[in-house]
């Protein structure tokens, strides 16, 4: 097989990844743009952001036995369909008249169920994608950082563009078929993918199947299975638990704090969008550095020092005055050192889980990343409401230091450092450490 052809799985996952992650960004800035300049109010706001990511992190949870059943590549394109549908719904809906409220919040629940096992799916294809193109993991969890954030930057520019173009919920149109063609583009490069990697999907009518075609195990019991996986390491719950305070904590700054500072200091939405993709661009010169020499370097301590630059910082040159170039440099220097965090968390943890149980072991790991997400719109309003936009953005950065910084004082983080004896394969090290992302 061709250099070429073998690589066109990972090409093709990574384009496909853009496509949608570029309209997911211009989401994040419209809907609520939307909510928060048709009801003025940043508990909405926040409810919009609960609705999403309540039924997005049950379904992640749930969906991970569905994607060892059915193949993770069978979900991903199906939840991209899926999505492609209900996000285009709301500027259809918006069109004729008829969005009411608890409309929106119904549609952006199905967006959100949709997304969780879409998204999973996706991440579970990583190790298969590795071993079809032959590249370290590193490499390839750094490419996909940067592809994020490079996604995050367009996604963010065109939706400040947008949103004062055309309006918030006209913008969404991109978003709904920036799905549907990233799962034409999956869908073409993935052929045959995942049987020919001898995953656990075979021609057995979509169901599960061991190499001595045993009968599929029960649903609860695969999830019971991923779950006593996840548990077992320190290591592992400890990441997990400190990923999920900070995923509640970003989001309450990025789908209620940013947009009401925006908002309340008369701006429009298009410095949001520009102060988004300026973090993201900065993030992903951090990816692509991480991508070129993330193999080579201490995970551990990179880790701690990307952590401490990219959080407590950004909150507080919110919380007080500061000029706008001053907001600006603090969130390039803080971009540029998250670029560094998901290549090295996605590589230690695609590392540490067997192909078998890959999609429920990650589904079950980043759900619980996720848990506290859909309570970070609504942390996020009731902050604001009760103290103030300034203290809340100090308070936020705060928690978010503590956060994470816990791991330096816990010497069994520093596993994260062993590296399996073969760089970018699945092969379980003795520490059976996973990571989410």
């Amino acid at each position: 097989m061709s250099t070429r052809s073998a690589r066109r799985p990972l090409y093709g996952w990574l384009t496909a990844d853009a496509v949608s992650l570029t309209g997911t960004r211009i989401s994040m800035v419209a809907i609520p743009w939307f909510v928060l300049t048709t009801t003025g109010s940043a508990t909405q706001t926040g409810l919009v952001a609960f609705a999403e990511m309540l039924p997005l992190v049950l379904c992640k949870v749930l969906g991970g036995p569905l994607i060892d059943r059915l193949g993770a590549r069978r979900v991903a394109i199906t939840c991209d369909l899926g999505s492609f549908v209900a996000v285009g719904l709301v500027p259809i809906l918006h069109a004729a008249g008829v969005l009411t409220f608890p409309m929106l919040l119904a549609v952006v629940a199905v967006a959100g169920a949709l997304r969780g096992p879409g998204d999973a799916a996706k991440d579970s294809l990583t190790p298969a994608i590795v071993a079809a193109a032959g590249v370290p993991m590193e490499r390839a969890t750094g490419l996909a950082s940067a592809v994020e954030r490079g996604a995050g930057m367009i996604g963010f520019a065109l939706a400040g563009a947008l949103v004062v173009a055309v309006g918030p919920a006209t913008a969404l149109v991109l978003d709904a078929v920036s799905f549907l063609l990233g799962a034409a583009i999956l869908g073409w490069a993935t052929v045959g993918l995942e049987p020919r990697l001898g995953s656990t999907t075979e021609s057995t009518g979509g169901r599960a199947a061991t190499d001595a075609d045993e009968p599929a195990q029960g649903f609860w019991r695969e999830l019971r299975e991923g779950w006593a996986f996840l548990r077992r390491d320190p290591v592992l719950v400890g990441l997990t638990l400190m990923i999920a305070v900070t995923n509640l904590l970003d989001l309450a700054w990025a789908s209620v704090m940013m947009p009401v500072w925006v908002h309340d200091s008369g701006r429009s939405a298009g410095l949001l969008g520009t102060m988004f993709a300026v973090f993201a661009a900065a993030s992903m010169v951090g990816a692509l550095v991480a991508a070129a020499w993330g193999e080579r370097i201490p995970r551990f301590q990179t880790y701690l020092l990307a952590f401490l630059i990219t959080g407590i910082p950004r909150f507080l040159v919110l919380a007080f005055d500061v000029p706008l170039w001053v907001v600006v440099v603090t969130f390039v220097v803080g971009g540029v050192a998250s670029g560094f965090l998901n290549p090295i968390l996605g590589a230690v943890f695609f590392e540490r889980i067997p192909a078998p149980l890959v999609g429920r072991v990650s589904s079950l790991s980043t759900s619980v990343c996720f848990a506290l997400m859909p309570f970070g719109g609504l942390l996020g309003g009731v902050l604001i409401s009760g103290l103030g936009l300034s203290w809340a953005f100090a308070l936020v950065g705060v928690a978010y230091f503590a956060a994470t910084m816990t791991p330096a004082v816990f010497p069994s983080f520093r596993e994260m450092d062993k590296r399996p004896a073969s760089a970018g394969t699945t092969e379980i090290c003795d520490s059976g450490l996973t990571n989410v992302r």
